[in-house]
């Protein structure tokens, strides 16, 4: 009986304690589960896509070289330039770290370099550089007077100077120490309260009226002491008084005025650059996008790391499924998105389909390429080798997608997560193809060690100088005969339409109301005379159709009190294109290039590309906009000017303020940088007629 029950004792025993055990191993086994679930279900980009902050990056940066020159900036500051910086850096006689970083709206430049002070942990003078000149010098732990070099270098200098020679400046105020910096911040500061420097470079528009000044003075003055001389000469012989000159005198000091100002001009003239930014070596222009090529072929989704995130890591993750999601379905394939800036200083000069083109030629993957600016927020969708059709992606895609609307405006991000998603849905929808699509070459950039070259002044508009020159030596030698002349050219009874070629420098910006109704009047009354067959349906006549709607069907109504500002500017935009087109009509040609019309100014006339411009005197917001070829200048080597050159018209809502056009209507005249013949279609649909 005992060995009975102590063997039930035992059998008792035993299995409480492989109930312990199991319960530890089911427990063990659970969290090794867990863990292999989590292992296996989070994909392995998720930690790869975990964004590194922008001062992160930058101070890993720093920490390898005190001095960073981005790569997206070579046409204005090429890397090659980074030892230039470090020489000037070492000047300021303690630790200095710089940051050549392209200007990016919404950033905080002091908050930016503390940021990366945090992470780099070392203390020192630490400069924020620009694409123009030094944004901000913080100093941490040393004693410098950065506040007053900053001063400094933004008063005395002009804004063309450049960023290294900004820079220099800076150093050159911190090497001089605290007493003297701040004196000489304050004597900057009142000097150029109200003035600002003279401009240190000139642009091409300059340079040419440089060379025609220079024309005109080279046969004008040399012609006009001949003619003065020999009148003269004529007068004495006639009425017989004075001394006889030797024939020689005359024509020699004429050659001599002529060999005098042909080597002075050069002397005077002597720029030969456009900007101060120096030529960039192939390894700049190539820099960026090797450096995003690498990144696509590592990631679908590349986060430029100088930029500001504008993608959360949900947005990134749900990004990254509907990116797979799409290569696997019918008709599908991959998707390369870039949030990468496309300034005009970049080796694509800001053309995105351009930048799209040697992404995908150095990656050499086909797909779809997204090139979508977190400065800007504009989206940009290139197929290469996919099955959609490409007039979906060119004329379906909703403004809402590739702008953004309002609410994208005003956010930090511009919707980027939200619009790339709409975008996604988009292509799944997207129709497809029997064959792959593949976008046509780009116009190539201009040449980088060209794109700032001045042409020689004995060029260009050098040689229509010289016969202007002439005739105004002419004209000046017979005072009567030219005050008559131009006094029968100013009494014209019937007004004519200005020439084309000097619309961009006549029209103004802020045009008065008779201004418009007059200048309206008289572009749709000519349009009119030369129409000579209304049964010849030609792109003239839908030019002239739509004018005259606007216009009520009758020309008088155009100088007639209550049209408004922006009506009367859609009455002469598409009257000129009207004569244009007639003209090219006539020459029995297929000539589009006045299809589109300069968006900065509608009243410069016809357009010559389109470009990214700045639109605003605040931030570096920018638009994409079609623009005439003083618009395009001006925009290349003076982006600042271009807020100054738009048409601005009263807005009602304001009094008397003035706005841009394409904000003080909602009218047809919005339509105007999409082209003309949007701008027609938008009028019948104003007016309902089909």
């Amino acid at each position: 009986m005992k060995a009975v029950a102590t063997n039930r004792a035992y059998a008792v025993r035993i299995p409480a304690r492989s109930c312990d055990r199991l319960r530890v191993l089911r427990l063990l086994l659970a969290l090794c589960a867990v863990t292999a679930f989590f292992a296996t279900a989070t994909p392995a980009r998720a930690a790869e896509a975990t964004p590194v902050t922008q001062a992160a990056y930058l101070a890993d940066r720093l920490r390898e070289n005190p001095v960073h020159v981005t790569d997206q900036l070579p046409r204005e500051i090429p890397r090659s330039t980074a030892p230039d910086f470090a020489r000037l850096a070492k000047k300021t006689g303690v630790p200095t770290y710089v940051l050549v970083l392209p200007t990016q709206s919404g950033t905080d430049g002091r908050q930016l370099l503390g940021a990366v002070h945090d992470r780099l942990n070392r203390d020192g003078l630490y400069v924020l550089v620009d694409d123009s000149a030094v944004a901000e010098a913080t100093a941490y732990g040393v004693r410098v007077p950065a506040d007053a070099a900053s001063t400094v270098a933004m008063y005395e200098l002009p804004y063309d100077a450049g960023p290294l020679r900004s820079f220099e400046r800076f150093v050159d105020v911190v090497a001089q120490g605290g007493e003297k910096a701040t004196a000489r911040a304050e004597a900057a500061r009142e000097t150029y309260r109200d003035d600002e420097p003279a401009e240190m470079y000139v642009g091409p528009s300059d340079r040419r009226n440089q060379s025609f000044v220079t024309g005109i003075l080279l046969t004008g003055v040399p012609l006009l002491i001949l003619l003065v001389a020999g009148y003269a000469g004529r007068r004495r012989r006639r009425s017989g008084a004075g001394r006889r000159v030797p024939r020689w005198v005359v024509p020699g000091a004429a050659v001599a005025t002529a060999a005098a100002l042909a080597l002075t001009a050069p002397v005077v003239f002597d720029q030969t650059r456009s900007s101060a930014a120096e030529p960039p070596t192939p390894a700049d222009l190539s820099a960026r996008v090797d450096r995003v090529a690498a990144g696509l072929k590592k990631d679908t989704v590349y986060a430029d790391p100088e930029s500001p995130r504008v993608l959360d890591s949900r947005q990134l993750d749900r990004l990254h499924d509907r990116i797979r999601d799409f290569r696997r379905s019918d008709g599908g394939g991959p998707v390369y998105v870039a949030l990468v800036p496309q300034t005009p200083a970049s080796e694509s000069a800001g053309d995105s389909w351009l930048f799209a083109a040697a992404v995908h030629a150095e990656s050499r993957r086909d797909g779809l390429y997204v090139v979508a600016d977190p400065d800007d927020g504009t989206i940009d969708v290139y197929n290469y080798g996919l099955r959609i059709a490409s007039d979906s992606l060119s004329f379906d895609l909703p403004d809402a997608v590739t702008l953004g609307d309002s609410r994208a405006d005003e956010a930090d991000d511009h919707l980027l997560g939200e619009r790339l998603d709409t975008l996604m849905t988009f292509l799944d929808k997207a129709p497809r193809t029997d064959r792959p699509g593949f976008e046509s070459t780009p116009a190539a950039a201009p040449k980088a060690d060209e794109e700032y070259a001045l042409p020689p002044l004995f060029a260009t508009d050098f040689w229509p100088g010289l016969f202007v020159g002439a005739f105004a030596a002419l004209l000046l030698s017979g005072v009567v005969a030219g005050v008559m002349w131009i006094g029968g050219r100013l009494r014209r009874p019937d007004p004519a339409p200005e020439p084309t070629d000097v619309l961009p420098f006549t029209a103004p910006t802020e045009p008065s109301a008779s201004y418009l109704r007059r200048t309206a009047y008289t572009e749709l009354t000519t349009l009119i005379s030369e129409f000579t067959d209304p049964d010849d349906r030609t792109r003239a006549w839908d030019h002239l159709d739509a004018a005259m709607l606007l216009a009520d069907g009758d020309p008088d109504r155009a100088r007639a009190a209550g049209t408004t500002p922006a009506t009367l500017v859609a009455v002469i935009v598409l009257a000129r294109a009207g004569r244009a087109a007639l003209a090219d009509d006539a020459d029995d040609a297929d000539d589009l290039r006045h299809d589109l019309c300069c968006g900065v100014n509608p009243l410069h006339g016809p357009a010559v590309s389109r470009h990214h411009v700045r639109v605003t005197t605040e931030g570096v917001a920018r638009r994409l906009l079609p623009v005439c070829e003083p618009c395009r200048d001006t925009a290349i080597a003076e982006p600042g000017g271009i807020p100054g050159r738009l048409l601005r018209l009263p807005d009602p809502s304001l009094g008397n303020s003035r706005v841009p056009y394409y904000d003080a209507t909602d009218g047809p005249l919005t339509a105007v940088p999409h082209g003309i013949a949007r701008l027609i279609d938008k009028v019948r649909e104003t007016a309902g007629v089909h």
